[in-house]
């Protein structure tokens, strides 16, 4: 019988190495075999991931995951389980089932972060109402202030000016100003019951 018929696609003189030999040398580092694998089954991995996802991009994308993987993961094929070209058919074709389940639970957060956006109207009506109410309790907590608390406190919230501004205006001194202010705002939280 003879040798050459019987054994399985390695390499022989007469022609070039088969998929499964590729694969061995793969697996073992060399970058000339995997160029040659990827150029018996680049077009193929791509025609299936394509067929998957529609999407040429996303094909293109994938189809160089799943041969980056055939890469690092030659070592782990085995002859046995298959054919080496459904073994990277195999990878194809989870990876691309695994982008389109990505995709999809991608699509569903969006979905329902939308959903939940809109459960909640905003209520104008009652916005400008607690507004308003806020804006009258603070307004009333003012007047149990002493009158110099509550110049030097609207002086510093309502006009926007500095401790050091409202001295200079008041024509008071600095310490004098940051004493009045923290007294008042003490008063203040009482009044409104904020906790600081």
């Amino acid at each position: 019988m003879d040798r050459a018929a019987t054994a399985p696609q390695e390499a022989s003189p007469e022609g070039p190495p088969g998929l499964e030999e590729l694969l061995r040398r793969v697996a073992r580092g060399e970058e000339q075999a995997f160029n040659r694998v990827y150029d018996l089954i680049g077009p193929t991995v791509y025609g299936l991931v394509r067929r998957v996802l529609r999407d040429p991009a996303q094909s293109e994308e994938v189809a160089q995951e799943v041969l980056v993987e055939v890469w690092r993961s030659a070592c782990r094929y085995d002859p046995r389980r298959g054919s080496p070209q459904a073994w990277v058919m195999t990878l194809a074709h989870r990876r691309a089932v695994d982008r389109v389940r990505s995709e999809q639970a991608a699509t569903d957060r969006e979905s329902r972060a939308a959903a939940a956006d809109t459960e909640r109207p905003y209520d104008e009506v009652a916005e400008k109402a607690t507004d308003r109410l806020e804006r009258e309790r603070v307004r009333r907590c003012l007047e149990n202030l002493t009158e110099v608390q509550e110049q030097s406190v609207r002086l510093a919230f309502y006009g926007g000016y500095t401790y050091r501004d409202v001295a200079r205006l008041l024509s008071t001194p600095l310490g004098t100003i940051k004493t009045r202010m923290r007294d008042g705002l003490i008063r203040l939280r009482d009044c409104l019951g904020v906790e600081w």
